[in-house]
């Protein structure tokens, strides 16, 4: 009998605890440190259940004290692959490792890519820079309502964003069109089409949660892929399905933000019977990562904090919860306000623990989906080590 019969990862969008030792080389310093600086920031964070967790064990946190006797399991992680986007990180933690990083195009996509899409979709586009989502609203918003012209713009990630207000280009138009570009871009490997919705007027503009992500697909063979194959179900919260791109992630369940996410998250752990609840929980690097807003991001942790031992409850005594990150995105960090490459947390909880333990730092960010592959009786996933037998002893 496998000892977990159901396991949630909770992401926390760019959470990191840390520089990762590799950080220069991702145009980094050696000072960054998401939880640990958002804490400096704000006088201290409020976090007690992940302090009784361990999270404190892993680095300084200003409000988040040490704990010498846990009641989870809690190491930290070093990303191996060569990014420090949202996809390259959720896919080493089910089993790949990413050699080549995804195309970044700065300050601006090449004419030929631009022209094809514009050809394609029907649409002649604004911008085609090197903008922060809310900068480029301001400074092309206005001549958007009046042309009906869509946005595009891209970042220090390999991402090709396209905005556009929800009462000039409907949603699903929307969508569509980031198809057609998802199509183009292939070829020359550009990680993620962003479909960026607003609504608002000058000077009041407000992103919707009706944004949407097309990735390209990861390798196969991923964890998730495995589950499947294996008869067990995948239930993907939030980006989760679009990250992969649909591939092992069957079910998804859209959200609306962060207390969304985690409401939706409870609920599908309390009705799963053998599988995975995999949830990204968005707003800490949409809405205060890239934003610099260390409050929003402190806020942000406090109320995740709170719902944890909901979340627990629903998973029950056969459950393991994973709560890690995907990346850094220093809220404190003002030479860019893109990620920033850190080491992450894993803490691994379940209401059978008793105890816990720090584990120490694992080789790589599939050290999680190791330990869930060696749970489910999945074989080795050529990635990372299980720590399953530290949780089982």
């Amino acid at each position: 009998m496998r000892p977990f019969d159901k396991a949630c990862i909770l992401v926390l969008d760019g959470a990191g605890i840390g520089a990762a030792p590799d950080c220069a080389a991702f145009g980094d310093p050696d000072i960054v440190n998401t939880l640990g600086n958002c804490a400096k920031a704000v006088g201290g964070l409020r976090a007690p259940r992940l302090q009784r967790m361990g999270l404190g064990n892993l680095c300084t946190i200003e409000g988040v004290a040490p704990n010498q006797r846990p009641d989870a399991f809690a190491l930290r992680m070093v990303e191996t692959s060569a990014g420090k986007d949202t996809p390259t990180g959720h896919w080493e933690m089910v089993g790949v490792h990413t050699t080549q990083p995804f195309a970044v195009f700065n300050p601006r996509f090449p004419d030929d890519i631009v022209e094809r899409f514009e050809q394609e979709s029907g649409y002649r586009v604004l911008g085609n820079c090197v903008a922060s989502g809310t900068a480029i609203l301001d400074e092309l918003g206005p001549e958007h309502l009046r042309t009906g012209k869509p946005i595009l713009y891209t970042s220090a990630d390999s991402v090709f964003q396209i905005a556009a207000h929800e009462e000039v280009i409907d949603v699903h138009a929307l969508w569509r069109m980031c198809e057609v570009a998802r199509r183009v871009l292939d070829p020359w490997r550009v990680g993620r089409v962003i479909a960026r919705p607003f609504v608002g007027q000058p000077g009041a503009w407000r992103r919707t949660y009706n944004r949407k992500d097309f990735s390209m697909p990861p390798p196969p063979n991923t964890l998730l892929d495995r589950m499947v194959a294996a008869g067990l179900r995948v239930v993907g919260v939030g980006k989760i399905q679009d990250i992969f791109a649909g591939c092992g992630v069957p079910e998804s369940l859209h959200t609306e933000g962060n207390a969304d996410g985690l409401a939706q998250t409870i609920a599908a752990c309390r009705s799963l019977g053998q599988g995975l609840v995999f949830t990204n929980l968005v707003d800490f690097d949409a809405l205060y990562g890239h934003r610099r807003d260390p409050l929003g991001f402190a806020r942000a942790l406090t109320e995740a904090d709170d719902q944890l031992d909901h979340l627990l409850d629903a998973l029950g005594d056969r459950g393991l919860l994973c709560i890690t990150a995907d990346h850094g995105n220093d809220p404190t960090y003002l030479g860019s306000t893109d990620h920033t490459r850190e080491v992450v947390p894993l803490l691994l909880a379940s209401r059978r623990f008793s105890a816990g333990a720090d584990l120490g730092t694992g080789e790589s960010f599939a050290c999680l989906g190791q330990t869930l592959a060696e749970n489910f009786g999945l074989g080795d996933l050529g990635l990372g080590r299980s720590y399953l037998s530290c949780l089982t002893a």
